[in-house]
């Protein structure tokens, strides 16, 4: 099997889209509450989970043949937190601002989902990919929410003015509602709509 065979494209790229964890599997939502009412805290939150996704992905994958059954949760977890405690020692030293979040990797239940779902019965390799796929495909939403919530909410992206100073002379006002967590709901509900309203197949019946 290739390294890029048609399996293992799909398990990369099926959750940028067709597969989203946040849009299809409605799995951490929660984060988007505390790390989307700017653009650059929703870039390095996405950053981080994918990081940690892949890697804790394929340490598991490594180890899933030796994890006693009745303890894999407990050490899924400790994976999950030894590699979140890097990231976050990591962001300490280039991105401090942002590093209160960081605690919010080990409770995003997209982490423990791959690992029980995918990790736990696939390779190193194929882990890997679906680790990536799935972080990317949770930045990509969080991404997205930063960029409207920050736009119109302060009229700024990743801190630099962006609506001109003449639209608020002839009587623009941001959105403050823009910069509440609920906003943050709202946004990807909207996202979610689109999302179905263009594949057909993941509407109920």
């Amino acid at each position: 099997m290739g390294l890029l065979s048609e399996k293992n494209k799909e398990v990369l790229l099926g959750p940028l889209s067709a597969n989203n964890p946040v849009v299809v599997q409605m799995l951490g939502i929660c984060s988007a509450l505390a790390v989307t009412s700017k653009l650059e805290p929703a870039i390095v939150m996405g950053i981080s989970v994918t990081a940690v996704v892949a890697f804790a992905n394929v340490i598991i994958s490594l180890m899933r043949n030796t994890i006693p059954n009745r303890i894999r949760i407990i050490v899924q977890l400790v994976v999950v937190a030894a590699l979140v405690t890097i990231v976050s020692e990591v962001l300490k030293a280039f991105a401090y601002d942002v590093n209160v979040f960081v605690g919010l990797i080990i409770t995003n239940c997209i982490l423990m989902g791959r690992l029980e779902a995918f990790a736990l019965g696939n390779g190193p390799w194929e882990s890997f990919l679906d680790g990536i796929g799935n972080g990317l495909g949770y930045a990509i939403i969080l991404i997205i929410v930063g960029f409207f919530r920050e736009l119109l909410g302060s009229g700024t992206l990743l801190g630099f003015q962006v609506i001109p100073q003449a639209f608020y002379d002839l009587g623009y006002v941001n959105n403050g509602l823009m910069i509440l967590p609920p906003m943050a709901l709202i946004v990807i509900a909207v996202i979610i709509w689109v999302h179905r309203a263009k594949n057909k197949e993941l509407q109920e019946n």
